[in-house]
């Protein structure tokens, strides 16, 4: 598979990258341990060699599980996580204290089996901790080969340039895909500017734009789409214009609209990783064939046209979520 560079310091991935989350947390009942170990190390022999977790999603299940599937790997696999969030009462919070990142780096190297983490993001920024604080803790642990790279989930601009002056951001995770394109009004820019990569979670609009959802759709209790107001039936009837459209795409490519959705966030910048999730073997194969899709310039330029038309209805953070995003 292509591989990309993620920031000036030169993190080199697969063009796509595997987002493990949903093998553990948010997404229904986790995934037999077993079969998830193998749908990761399936996803390794297919070329990909960028994955994703947290220490959060489980929590700490996430990560022991993605450990164990990439002992095998190690010295061939990026692997990325986060530290910041957590949980309090079934609430969820941030702490970014300089205690508590030294902590977290801790118990993420053991679970993860590594010496070393090759991507390491704040996974919300903490408003009671200036970024600042943040980033020479994270440039203290850098120092001692504890990690790589560092990056921001979900930052405002500000905090972007902030952190960025004290130690250099290899990447920010973002939501982005052809549902949520936000990104391009202030984040994308900026990231060109100072030389960041992008790594796109949700590129599937999780999973909306592959056709699976509609108004009838019903989801699990443990399945975070059901607080998601872009999920609710009369969201999900109101978006299926969008579907539509990359079902028209897919056709004329001969590919699959998860696919074409994918193969739409590869093409805006040569710096952009998307990271997808899936439990399925078989899906993981379709997502990964997004990777030999090249879509023109004429081709990206007719969707963000149509795209321009398109109104999403419903928001992607339920107001509590919403309110940790861009500070």
């Amino acid at each position: 598979m292509e591989q990309r560079t993620l920031g000036k310091n030169g993190l080199k991935v697969s063009a796509l990258g595997l987002g493990c989350m949903g093998l553990s947390f948010a997404q229904g009942p986790a995934l037999d341990k077993d079969k998830a170990v193998a749908l990761i190390r399936a996803a390794c022999e297919h070329g990909v060699t960028f994955f994703d977790t947290a220490e959060v999603y489980g929590p700490f299940i996430n990560e022991e599980v993605v450990g164990e599937a990439l002992a095998p790997f190690k010295g061939e696999v990026a692997v990325a996580t986060k530290f910041g969030v957590g949980f309090r009462d079934g609430v969820q919070t941030t702490d970014s204290r300089p205690d508590t990142i030294r902590a977290s780096v801790e118990g993420s190297l053991r679970r993860l089996r590594v010496e070393t983490i090759d991507l390491y993001y704040q996974h919300r920024v903490d408003p009671e901790v200036p970024v600042e604080d943040v980033a020479g803790t994270v440039k203290e642990l850098v120092d001692q080969g504890k990690i790589r790279h560092w990056g921001l989930s979900e930052p405002g601009i500000e905090t972007i340039r902030r952190a960025h002056a004290v130690l250099p951001l290899a990447a920010v995770q973002s939501e982005y895909s052809m549902m949520w394109r936000q990104p391009e009004e202030e984040l994308i820019p900026v990231l060109e500017e100072l030389g960041i990569g992008l790594v796109p979670f949700s590129p599937l609009g999780k999973g909306f734009l592959t056709g699976r959802f509609d108004k009838t759709s019903t989801f699990d209790k443990d399945d975070f789409r059901a607080i998601v107001p872009r999920f609710s039936p009369e969201n999900l009837d109101a978006n299926q214009v969008l579907v539509r459209l990359v079902e028209r795409t897919a056709e004329e490519k001969h590919a699959t609209p998860a696919q074409i959705a994918l193969a739409w966030v590869l093409a805006r910048k040569p710096w952009i990783v998307p990271i997808f999730g899936t439990k399925s073997p078989q899906r993981l194969q379709e997502n990964l064939g997004a990777a030999d899709i090249a879509l023109t310039a004429d081709e990206v330029s007719q969707l963000d046209a149509a795209l321009a038309n398109i109104e999403i209805s419903g928001d992607r953070y339920p107001a509590h979520l919403a309110k940790q995003t861009g500070r």
